[in-house]
């Protein structure tokens, strides 16, 4: 997902998507953008904070709750989140985050990753030119899946067989997720029996578009782990999606325009009069006991 820090020709998906992002928004002048991010973990079930809190320590011992945002998204409770003008800044905050992930080594891999990992960019936009309480917001997340694991072939024991069993465990909840979401007859989604698939879940099968990539290793001896994977993609593919866009009024923003369109109004009601010889009119607001005769 991420490629080579090292080599700027072999950069992966992640900062290629950054990239590209902050492309986009810098050439649309007439929009005000502000881009947050943030970058956790699912380590064990737990979700941990992968960037420097307010304190500036990253806190790897901490378990981040899931909860439900204003606009019915998904939400982590304390989850630090970095405004990133620049594409550079968001960068940093990748490099940062990945120095702190859980890795370990086994038979098949010297690093290998022992959580999945969530890179979010959350994306506001306002027009600079039309009326600025109206807010889109968009969200893109950069999921890093743990791959699963065969003991037998990774010889993995005590701590690192534990890991496995907790990634093996979650992706087969998110198999189960995708395999209801592809299923016409079933009704319930089963999103919240796992951290991983609750965290997803208003980027699976909600107002979202969803894309899968899937790393898969050409050798005979990992032909098991190849046709699994391949499955697991062709279901993915059976999701259907319609995304829409999400708008919301600020309604700070919307309270101080009004205002204002009440006192322009007044001044233009205030004029008229004066050029009519009305101008003792008295448009203020109404008492108590006005309203009552009204």
């Amino acid at each position: 997902m991420t490629g080579s820090n090292s080599v700027f020709k072999y950069r992966g998906i992640v900062p290629r998507a950054i990239a590209q992002l902050y492309a986009l928004t810098s050439s649309k002048f007439d929009q005000a953008i502000t881009i947050r991010v943030s970058y956790a973990e699912i380590y064990n079930e737990k979700i941990r904070d992968l960037l420097p809190g307010p304190d500036g320590e990253v806190h790897k011992d901490q378990n981040l709750q899931i909860t439900d945002d204003q606009r019915g998204g998904v939400a982590i409770r304390g989850l630090t989140q970095v405004v990133c003008d620049t594409e550079e800044e968001a960068l940093n905050c990748l490099f940062e985050g990945q120095l702190n992930q859980t890795i370990r080594e086994h038979n098949l891999n010297q690093q290998s990753s022992r959580a999945h990992t969530v890179y979010t960019l959350n994306v506001e936009s306002r027009s600079r030119v039309e009326s600025a309480d109206k807010v889109v917001f968009s969200k893109l997340h950069l999921v890093d899946l743990a791959g699963s694991e065969m003991t037998k072939k990774t010889g993995s024991t005590g701590v690192v067989l534990e890991e496995s069993c907790f990634i093996n465990k979650s992706l087969s909840f998110l198999e189960q997720v995708v395999l209801a979401l592809s299923s016409k007859k079933r009704g319930h989604v089963p999103y919240r029996q796992a951290k991983l698939t609750n965290f997803l879940r208003d980027s699976i099968g909600g107002n979202c578009k969803t894309v899968m990539i899937a790393n898969i290793w050409p050798e005979a001896r990992h032909l098991s782990e190849t046709a699994s994977t391949l499955k697991f993609a062709s279901r993915m593919m059976k999701i259907t999606n319609e995304a829409s866009v999400n708008i919301m009024m600020d309604p700070v923003l919307q309270i101080k325009r009004l205002e204002k369109e009440i006192r322009d109004l007044k001044q233009e009601l205030a004029m008229h009069d004066t050029l009519s010889n009305r101008g003792r009119i008295n448009y203020a607001t109404y008492t108590q006991q006005q309203q009552e005769e009204i």
